[in-house]
């Protein structure tokens, strides 16, 4: 490593330090409608709205623009606080920000929520999906709502960018659920997207990977108040989605972080050792949390991101190969090496497949004890790989 670089990773640290003491970034959530949109699925529908936030200046040529998409159960909010009292930033406000790898100083970054976004109970979440009203009707659309896939979603980001004057990205990024997104981009509109950084992603999903999220859906479909998606006018299917965010915590976490996560935990636990009715001490601590999680989660909506998944291969087809000869940007893939939900054999596969096709690809595995989350709690230790790629 020449002396030169190792300076220019030094300054980043150091900046980044420099920020993190200083005061938190705000933002605000927007609002982007447009009428008339068709779903992959076929199916039009006469509004669409979600929301977005930005950090940093669009410039002059609106070309230092950075597009952030977010994981499943993520919302538009990357980086900063929607007030100095807000408990906690947006999820990747290590690397978003003045002076931090994805420069603020430098680029405009933004973010939208997607449709059919789970959160639909958090109060900054401005989503159109299943709990929408359906002006056919007057009520909300449950299950009539159609099916979206990520193609759609990268379609409403395409419009929201257009309503913006934005033509060329300078790098999409995201994570997870936000990968297939961000590879998305560059297959679909390669002439717009300079750089891709796919975090903790895949590039098609497989015969393991589609069954493995149905247990995110079973157990809402088995909640009695789900009613077949028509439980708006009622009670709400909380236990089925409760059930849904302890699936998905558990997925997302490698055993070793888990199992940290109770230092105090007793196999013989004498509560649920004298009444089969009685969960043991440590379920009940997870049923509490997730529970917590689940009031802003809509059952419907976590139906429909999960079909949306399931579905997903680069560029919407079959043929990965294929998909991939139409990426023209330089590729940052960045598995995490303790991944059980999206493992990195496949990705490191994918970077292969990439270089036998002359692509400028690099492959950079995150490292970390949290298993899936390492692409959200430790990307911090790769900010100067991060910050280096956006500056070639």
């Amino acid at each position: 490593m020449s002396m030169l670089r190792i300076i220019g990773l030094v300054l980043i640290c150091v900046s980044q330090w420099a920020w993190a003491q200083s005061e938190p970034l705000l933002v605000e959530k927007q609002r982007f409608a447009f009428a008339n949109y068709t779903t992959e699925s076929g199916v039009t529908l006469p509004e669409v709205q979600v929301g977005w936030e930005s950090y940093g200046t669009l410039n002059e040529a609106k070309d230092n623009v950075i597009l952030i998409t977010h994981f499943f159960s993520g919302t538009s909010h990357a980086a900063g606080k929607y007030s100095p009292d807000d408990a906690l930033p947006g999820y990747w406000d290590a690397i978003i920000g003045p002076g931090k790898a994805i420069d603020t100083n430098k680029f405009f970054v933004i973010s939208s929520d997607t449709l059919v976004n789970a959160n639909w109970h958090d109060k900054n979440v401005i989503t159109t999906g299943p709990a929408s009203i359906n002006p056919k009707t007057g009520k909300p659309y449950g299950l009539d709502f159609p099916v979206v896939t990520i193609g759609d979603f990268v379609e409403v980001q395409k419009r929201l960018l257009d309503s913006l004057g934005i033509e060329k990205l300078h790098a999409v990024i995201g994570a997870s659920m936000g990968s297939f997104q961000a590879l998305e981009w560059s297959v679909r509109y390669p002439d717009k997207v300079e750089r891709l950084v796919h975090v903790i992603g895949a590039a098609k999903m497989d015969a393991w990977t589609v069954p493995a999220l149905e247990k995110w859906a079973l157990p809402i479909r088995l909640d009695a108040n789900w009613n077949n998606g028509n439980y708006y006018e009622g009670e709400r299917p909380l236990a089925g989605v409760t059930a849904t965010m302890l699936n998905i915590t558990q997925d997302a976490m490698h055993p070793e972080s888990y199992k940290a996560s109770f230092p105090n935990f007793k196999v013989q636990d004498e509560g649920a050792k004298k009444d089969i009715r009685t969960l043991p001490a440590i379920n009940q601590t997870l049923h509490e949390r997730a529970l917590v999680r689940a009031q802003t989660q809509d059952a419907n909506h976590i139906l429909y991101l999960v079909r949306a998944s399931q579905l997903y291969s680069a560029g919407m087809q079959e043929d990965l190969n294929a998909a991939a000869k139409k990426i023209q940007a330089k590729v940052l893939l960045m598995p995490a090496s303790n991944d059980l939900l999206l493992r990195p054999g496949p990705v490191r596969a994918f970077a292969k497949l990439l270089k036998e096709q002359e692509k400028d690809v690099k492959i950079e595995e995150v490292e970390g004890i949290w298993g899936h989350l390492d692409g959200i709690f430790s990307i911090q230790t790769k900010a100067p790989v991060i910050a280096e790629f956006l500056a070639e």
